[in-house]
């Protein structure tokens, strides 16, 4: 089996800036692609929010895009950003792919074509999610949609675009499901709904099952990240 994600990350690891504001930014693109990028630098960003920025990368590409920042986190005292394009021109991802072919060619033969590796649980997968997936462990419940039956189970990782799970029911491929998560901030269980893209059983009546998510929910996905 394979999972796409909709477009390719390339690592550059390039020096740049970016405009916040009015406010220009010393950073580094670590990677970067149509959906999304993930930088670091010094200056804090609002966390759980929609900007609007301005990435200077060189004197051949210059583009602005509408952005959520979908993680953060610190290292050795500087920030570490993952920031999901929610609105960029088709003509800027042309010359965003001319930049990365004529500055990063052994990127672009890397990643554009990559082959399917070998991942955790046997399956075969293309796995560059557009979000960092995070480690959790929360009591969830799920009713599967075509069964018309439910269950319970337990995440194992998320992120705004999928989880991983653990349940005692297996699944079949493609089964749409409803699942509310209990998140420890006292709240409502956290609704939202997917389909299953791979099932593995691990042990006798215990099987791991990858959901992909029906839509990012920004900023539901935000509660459900900080309890993580």
């Amino acid at each position: 089996m394979q999972i796409h994600r909709r477009c390719v990350r390339w690592q550059i690891n390039k020096r740049a800036q970016i405009e916040l504001a009015g406010a220009v930014t010393d950073c580094v693109i670590l990677d970067m692609g149509f959906s999304g990028a993930r930088i670091s630098l010094e200056r804090k960003l609002a966390h759980d929010a929609f900007l609007k920025l301005n990435i200077n990368l060189s004197a051949d590409l210059n583009f602005q895009v509408e952005a959520w920042v979908a993680w953060h986190k610190v290292r050795e005292g500087r920030n570490f950003y993952g920031i999901y394009f929610t609105k960029i021109r088709d003509t800027d991802k042309e010359r965003m792919f001319k930049f990365i072919r004529n500055n990063f060619p052994q990127q672009v033969n890397k990643e554009w074509w990559k082959v399917p590796t070998e991942e955790e649980g046997g399956e075969k997968m293309d796995d560059r999610r557009i979000f960092e997936r995070f480690h959790s462990s929360f009591p969830l419940r799920f009713i599967d949609l075509k069964g018309n039956r439910e269950g319970s189970g337990e995440t194992m990782d998320i992120s705004a675009k999928g989880m991983r799970f653990m349940a005692k029911d297996d699944l079949r491929l493609r089964t749409p499901l409803e699942m509310w998560l209990k998140l420890p901030d006292k709240g409502e269980p956290f609704y939202t709904r997917g389909e299953v893209a791979w099932s593995k059983m691990i042990a006798p009546n215990e099987f791991n099952i990858g959901v992909n998510l029906e839509r990012a929910d920004l900023m539901g996905m935000s509660r459900v990240l900080r309890a993580a």
